[in-house]
């Protein structure tokens, strides 16, 4: 090992104690609970957006104990507009485990933690290592670009063998002692000064041997996605109001897209309005008013969805308790779980109504 990699560690961290972050929420009462839950909700999103996200969790339910004991519902109402609701799933298969399992205590054991669901290696390292000093290294999205930079590794990290070469110098880059200090100042370099555009390479403390830098290719690193262009699909979203002002609500098989969450009935095309009429116990069903197109877009296709206020008469037992309907008022406050075009479109028939 040459003697500037041999100093990589140290200079991560003496620049952490003057230029780090410091006060994120998960940084106080260090729980392993506490760094399991920020990392998976920083999977795939900014720091900025987590931020209350997890201020709300925590507050409403601030153990592993208290996870396992919600409501699914809650947990998705927590998780509502995060996205990636698998995560928030396998949140609560998790804690329930830890707590049927492990007596409310998360296994100090990496291999252990990487078998609980939604925990993959960098997690699991990443909470034990934060939380207890353990030597295991991570390899989130900051630090696998820090990596590729400095050690101009071609190609796209989400490839086997790019993903294996860069866990290898993940690996080789653990310093001896002051695990915590430099998987935190690893992880806040690549998210403050090693960004994907725009690096502040001259405030870099490893510029000075960033194979990258030398080569002035720091752009090229590490490489990029294949480009894909994805499929767009289009669904209608059923508006159906009751006497009262609520609307019926749908929960979505799970797993699946938004699975678990509450969601309007939908259909493929209005043509086939009557058939999912018959299906829902609802007859006589007419499009009243369409609403302004909704865009979303998932990791895999675009969606647009065409919301259809729609007049239906309601048999009488067309919702039950046990069957996976509600009626529910757009200025409910009860807690569940909505993705994000719904949760706007509840917001906007408030305003309409």
């Amino acid at each position: 090992m040459s003697a500037t990699v041999a100093t990589f560690g140290a200079r991560l961290v003496a620049w952490h104690e003057r230029h780090g972050r410091h006060d994120l929420p998960w940084q106080h009462q260090r729980t392993p609970y506490r760094v399991w839950l920020s990392e998976i909700m920083l999977q795939q999103t900014q720091v900025a957006t987590v931020i209350p996200y997890f201020e709300r969790f925590v507050s409403a339910l601030p153990t592993v104990v208290a996870l396992a004991a919600a409501a699914p519902d809650e947990v998705l109402h927590l998780w509502s507009g995060l996205g990636y609701y698998s995560r928030a799933r396998n949140l609560h298969r998790t804690a329930q485990w830890v707590v049927g399992h492990y007596a409310g205590e998360f296994p100090s054991d990496l291999a252990a933690l990487i078998a609980l669901p939604g925990i993959g290696r960098s997690t699991a390292a990443a909470i034990l290592a934060l939380t207890n000093d353990a030597p295991h290294a991570i390899l989130d999205g900051n630090v696998k670009r820090v990596l590729a930079r400095y050690h101009a590794v071609a190609g796209w990290p989400g490839t086997p063998a790019v993903e294996q070469q860069l866990w290898a110098l993940a690996e080789q880059a653990l310093p001896p002692t002051r695990i915590r200090d430099y998987t935190q100042a690893i992880m806040d370099l690549g998210a403050t000064l090693c960004t994907r555009s725009k690096p502040r390479c001259s405030d870099c403390p490893l510029v000075s041997d960033c194979a990258a830098h030398h080569l002035q290719t720091v752009a090229a690193y590490p490489g990029a996605r294949p480009r894909r262009t994805l499929p767009r699909r289009t669904t209608c979203f059923l508006v159906i109001e009751n006497a009262s002002g609520a609307v019926l609500l749908e929960r979505r098989p799970s797993p699946g897209i938004w699975g678990g969450l509450w969601c309007f009935p939908e259909v493929a095309q209005e043509s086939a309005l009557g058939q999912r009429g018959r299906e829902l116990g609802l007859t006589a069903l007419r499009v009243r008013e369409r609403l302004p197109p909704v865009a979303h877009t998932f990791s895999h296709f675009h969606l647009e969805i065409l919301p259809l206020r729609v007049s239906a008469v309601v048999a009488p037992d067309a919702v039950r308790e046990a069957a996976p309907l509600r009626w529910y008022s757009p200025a409910d406050s009860t807690r569940i779980g909505l993705p994000a075009p719904v949760a706007r479109l509840l917001r906007a028939l408030r305003r309409i109504n």
